[in-house]
């Protein structure tokens, strides 16, 4: 309940500034990344099974490609719907809502029996997989320290490519002994696991909360067990001194001065995304048809996924000291060179898992980064609608990627040329993060980026 108007007013914000990062955040932070994790081995499983679904079924090179876009156009309608939601409602309850979604999606894809069945299965469960996403990106910003905060959620997205990378690793033990469908039987018990965990844990957003003002008593509690040692007069009123004006969420992305930042960060995720699950998708496809077998062709897939983690670590430190413009812009071009250079590796596995790493180090640290630099970017009021938009219009890309993968092959296309093209999009997402590193910032550093400008 909130305080008279002559109470004693606590800024929010800049209070959780001032402290240390402690066991409170961390636990946040975990919490959310646990729901990333299950996120990305989610959204992976299907290509992981796609080899042995593809044989099983007796299906044709590509014809899996629908199936593979129907779970990452349903992850896009998932984050364009849910996001704003989540601005007007709360991160919690769309968090909880969308993790018991994909889990149960899940399970029900094993009754798939055809190519349609699947299809349908895959983009229910990307509805819930998409929705959940943004807000764990806008949970961990809302409670992060300002020096602190592109780091802690560029570490806890690192779940997202951890469940991608294990279920990689899982995929290769499970399917051999029982089948395509117990990946899928592991995807959906463990959300519906974690979902009382979440009940019982994971705390609203404390910026959100304070931005409304309607829940002064709660709010105090939060700010104590980040710091037990802080003490508030009866009635204090916590308040976040930001814009929150009414209307359609998706409105105020070009509101401000917002809109070209809004459109460059779009086309970044767009073209990056596209390339992250044309790779995802394919390349245990591909490499399987360099000759290389399907266990190691899995096993060299998930390392895409590893090289993504351990990009995140270092690239979130380069952004700390460097700024994220440079840094982004360089690492894309770094993958565009590792990507065509897949292509050329043939079927020597050694120079194939060094430039799959290479390009998942570059590609998938990179989207970690662009997450970071978004969440920052976008005010409290709208931040999961920024987020989540941004990753809408991305999984625009993450639906043409694998398409094209599946036009590819079905064309015949020698592997070289189809990593040759993979290339090209993430020169774009470069191009345009140098255009964004020349919009003005001065609304942004206003807003209390936790990113260095340059």
């Amino acid at each position: 309940m909130a305080g008279s108007a002559d109470a004693p007013e606590v800024n929010v914000p800049a209070l959780i500034d001032q402290q240390k990062v402690g066991w409170f955040q961390i636990r946040v932070a975990i919490l959310c990344a646990a729901v990333v994790f299950m996120d990305g081995f989610d959204a992976q499983a299907i290509g992981y099974v796609a080899p042995t679904l593809s044989k099983a079924w007796n299906l044709k090179p590509g014809e899996l490609g629908p199936v593979f876009s129907a779970g990452l156009f349903g992850l896009m309608l998932g984050a364009l719907a849910f996001s704003p939601l989540a601005d007007r409602i709360g991160r919690k309850p769309v968090i909880l809502v969308c993790t018991v979604w994909f889990g149960i999606a899940s399970l029900l894809t094993v009754t798939a029996e055809s190519t349609t069945s699947l299809l349908l299965w895959r983009f229910i469960t990307g509805l819930g997989l998409g929705g959940a996403m943004p807000n764990p990106i806008a949970l961990t910003c809302e409670y992060a320290p300002q020096r602190s905060r592109a780091t802690m959620i560029m570490v806890m997205f690192i779940g997202f490519s951890l469940g991608s990378a294990v279920g990689g690793a899982i995929a290769a033990q499970l399917v051999p002994s029982y089948g395509w469908q117990s990946v899928f039987w592991f995807g959906g018990i463990l959300p519906l696991l974690l979902a009382p965990v979440l009940i019982w844990f994971l705390p609203e957003s404390i910026r959100l909360l304070s931005l409304r003002g309607t829940k002064d008593h709660y709010v105090a509690g939060l700010l104590r067990s980040i710091n037990p040692a802080l003490a508030f007069a009866p009635g204090t009123r916590f308040i976040a001194p930001e814009e929150h004006p009414e209307g359609f969420p998706v409105r105020h992305l070009f509101t401000e001065g917002r809109a070209a930042a809004s459109i460059l960060i779009w086309v970044m995720f767009f073209t990056n995304l596209l390339v992250i699950y044309f790779c995802a998708n394919w390349l245990p496809t591909v490499i399987n048809n360099t000759g290389i077998s399907v266990r190691l062709a899995v096993i060299t897939t998930a390392l895409f996924q590893v090289g993504g983690i351990v990009g995140t670590l270092v690239l979130a430190a380069l952004i700390e000291r460097f700024g994220p413009y440079r840094v982004l812009a360089s690492a894309y071009l770094i993958a565009a060179i590792l990507i065509a250079a897949i292509g050329q590796a043939g079927a020597s596995i050694e120079l194939v898992v060094a430039a799959v790493f290479g390009a998942g180090f570059c590609v998938v640290g990179a989207q970690i980064g662009a997450n970071a630099l978004t969440a920052t970017y976008y005010p409290t009021f709208i931040r999961s609608t920024g987020v989540g938009w941004a990753l809408g219009i991305g999984r625009i890309g993450s639906i043409i990627g694998p398409l094209l993968g599946g036009m590819m092959l079905a064309l015949q296309w020698n592997i070289a040329s189809i990593f040759f093209a993979g290339a090209v999009p993430v020169l774009i997402a470069g191009v345009a993060t140098l255009g964004l590193a020349q919009l003005p910032r001065g609304a942004e550093q206003q807003r209390g980026s936790a990113l260095p400008a340059t």
